[in-house]
């Protein structure tokens, strides 16, 4: 699917797939429109602050010895990158750090590197490396890591190559890196706009293209799931000419494949994030403690450029998902020439089979249907969404619940998976050891997700998502035009302040079998607005009726959250004054996704435990308060809620 914004200035149109390919290997692809018999060589210019590296179609220049982007020559443009800002802003890989030993502030670090070298020079291939090494004397506002940051161009090839190998050796202080990318600022216009309660928005008041006034605009319209982040770009408005970051794997990305991030800033900047804590809390980064040795690899992602005659700008996206389905096919690559980037023939593979096994679906073994499975460095059940230190490999199960999992690293894994429409987490119990070109066959699993007897009631879908319940409209002063009649409606910015418009004095109720989620449920528990900057906590209520409550039984409230954000969920029982809650969550979640336009953040599964005495033979209510009121983003997106009966009672 792609969504397709016009903007104002010379880049006008933003287009971002969302969609999920499947990793093979296959031959190197060839650029649109270019005639493969006879690509140009690819020449090398080393020069005394410049290197610069041409295969005829594409020009790449970097500083020297710093490794940033100076300028990027295609079709007649002499660089497509914005020449207003300083060389050394134009183009670079960019990590945000602190050290933790010392509670140092933040830095924002573009990698400045401190060596230059010529990796690989022929007709066929240039690569070249920047480096910089660190060491006890540079002091503490120097990061803790060796960097070799690599450049790659192919001859006949339209765009370039990059990727990076971080290294925090045995010994070496605490580390904490909080997000790493690599950024691209595009030529562009100014765009004058107002900022919004949240402030990395704006709405604007006087854009070049007059069509676009009164829209909101930020780059959090443009996230994306890790797995759905193949390719995303710019195309110019005048010359037609695209410029696309895709992303063949995400094994070197964080968090698993279900990690929303950025793919934009607001105005043409292009990224490549392989971890940061959007969506998933300042925690959420690569953590080095007590001496600890670290090194992985990150990428190579590829920079596509391509270019049409026609006036159908659209012919350049369809044909950039041609070329990101042509790098997806040949992943892993075997032209980058670091050791420390494993080719296909020092990788293995995994086959096997997931069954889900609960008898109050079906008292027959379930065959896992398009479950995500996943290898992820050891931990405990679920920890792949937290994880970023090492690789992870993900595949979806056929209709039988088969999957492979093909170019693993060599390496010792735990097994993981999520199975849609199912509440939790699989983890198989035992490692599993990849070696080169070795195939295991695991066999039948069987995941027992978490059930203590039968479903009375149900609210939502098992997704780990919001999207099955009621997205509002926006405020009329607040639409982004691109997102009107859209399936990701809740992309539109301040949907958190329509609660209140729709629930001025009471909160909302949902009455089971007579409530419908997709309209009754509002897809974010939120505060109410009392006042322009005051918030107050609200309370939700399900009705719902039970024959034959069980005294003595054992009933089980199941509260599955796709996102929580500085939030608390306390859960009473047919008393919504009494003092202290039946249950609470605690203070939970720093995600914010609710601010960030997002649909979830991080999964999190709860189960209460009622007792039968609690309930009554007719009329009862769950009141889910959320009870903290800082801020209007402070709730929780629910997944999915279920209560279920005593173990043996009728479904």
């Amino acid at each position: 699917m792609a969504n397709c914004m016009e903007k104002s200035g010379r880049l006008l149109f933003f287009i971002m797939l969302l969609h999920c390919t499947t990793i093979i290997h296959a031959d190197r692809g060839i650029p649109h429109n270019y005639n493969q018999d006879s690509p140009s060589p690819v020449k090398l210019h080393v020069l005394d602050k410049y290197v610069e590296i041409d295969n005829g179609i594409v020009k790449l220049t970097l500083m020297k010895p710093s490794g940033y982007i100076s300028g990027v020559r295609y079709k007649g443009i002499d660089n497509i990158l914005e020449n207003r800002l300083k060389e050394t802003r134009r183009g670079y890989w960019d990590i945000v750090w602190s050290r933790p030993d010392i509670r140092t502030r933040s830095f924002f670090d573009t990698l400045e590197c401190t060596s230059f070298r010529v990796v690989a020079e022929t007709e066929d291939q240039v690569e070249i490396s920047f480096t910089k090494t660190w060491n006890l004397s540079l002091g503490n506002n120097f990061v803790p890591l060796n960097i070799d940051k690599r450049y790659i161009v192919l001859s006949g090839v339209s765009g370039f190559y990059s990727y990076a190998i971080f290294e925090h050796l045995e010994g070496w202080p605490d580390l904490n890196v909080d997000e790493a990318r690599i950024a691209f600022k595009l030529r562009h216009d100014i765009i004058i706009g107002q900022t919004l309660d949240y402030g990395e928005a704006v709405l604007l008041t006087n854009p070049v293209d007059p069509n676009l006034r009164g829209e909101v605009d930020d780059k959090y319209q443009y996230s994306c799931d890790n797995k759905d982040n193949r390719v995303h770009g710019w195309i110019s408005s005048h010359k037609r000419i695209g410029f696309w970051v895709i992303t063949p794997s995400d094994e070197f990305r964080a968090g698993g494949p279900f990690k929303p991030d950025l793919t934009s800033h607001a105005g043409p900047t292009s990224l490549a994030v392989f971890f940061s804590g959007h969506y998933a809390g300042p925690n959420f980064g690569v953590r080095l403690q007590n001496g600890e040795s670290w090194k992985k690899v990150y990428g190579p992602v590829f920079m596509y450029l391509n270019s049409d005659t026609s006036d159908e700008p659209r012919a350049l996206w369809e044909d950039a998902k041609k070329q990101m389905s042509q790098e997806t096919k040949k992943w892993p690559y075997d032209f980058p020439l670091s050791s420390e980037f494993p080719k296909p023939n020092q990788r293995g593979t995994i086959n096997g089979r997931l069954f889900v096994r609960d008898r109050y679906i079906n008292r027959d073994l379930i065959p896992a249907k398009s479950a995500y499975v996943g290898l992820a460095r050891p931990g405990e059940v679920g920890s792949w969404q937290v994880e970023t230190k090492g690789y992870q490999f993900w595949t979806q199960t056929d209709d039988n619940g088969y999957f492979t999992i093909t170019s693993v690293r060599a390496d010792t894994y735990n097994l993981y998976a999520y199975v849609p429409g199912i509440i939790g987490d699989y983890k198989y119990n035992g490692d599993i050891i990849i070696r080169p070109e070795i195939q295991i066959e695991i066999g039948d699993l069987v995941y027992d997700p978490p059930r203590n007897g039968p479903t009375l009631w149900e609210i939502g879908i098992p997704d780990r998502t919001a999207a099955e319940f009621y997205v509002p409209d926006p405020a009329p002063s607040l639409v982004n035009k691109l997102f009107i009649n859209h399936t990701e409606k809740f992309r539109q910015y301040g949907l958190w302040d329509r609660y209140t418009d729709l629930y001025p004095s009471e909160d909302l109720v949902y009455t089971v079998g007579v409530s419908e989620y997709r309209k009754d449920w509002f897809f974010a528990h939120v505060n109410r607005n009392v006042d322009k900057y005051n918030y107050v906590p609200t309370t939700w209520r399900i009705l719902f009726d039970i024959r034959n409550v069980s005294r003595t039984g054992n009933y089980t409230l199941r509260l599955a959250l796709a996102s929580a954000n500085f939030a608390e969920i306390q859960v009473r029982i047919n008393d919504p004054d009494a003092r202290n809650p039946h249950f609470t969550t605690g203070r939970i979640g720093r995600d914010n996704a609710i601010a960030r336009h997002g649909i979830h953040g991080q999964y999190l599964l709860y189960s209460v435990d009622l007792l039968g005495f609690q309930l009554i033979n007719g009329k009862n209510t769950i009141y889910l308060k959320q009870a903290r009121a800082s801020s209007p983003f402070n709730g929780v997106l629910y997944d999915y809620i279920r209560l279920e009966g005593p173990f043996g009672s009728p479904q």
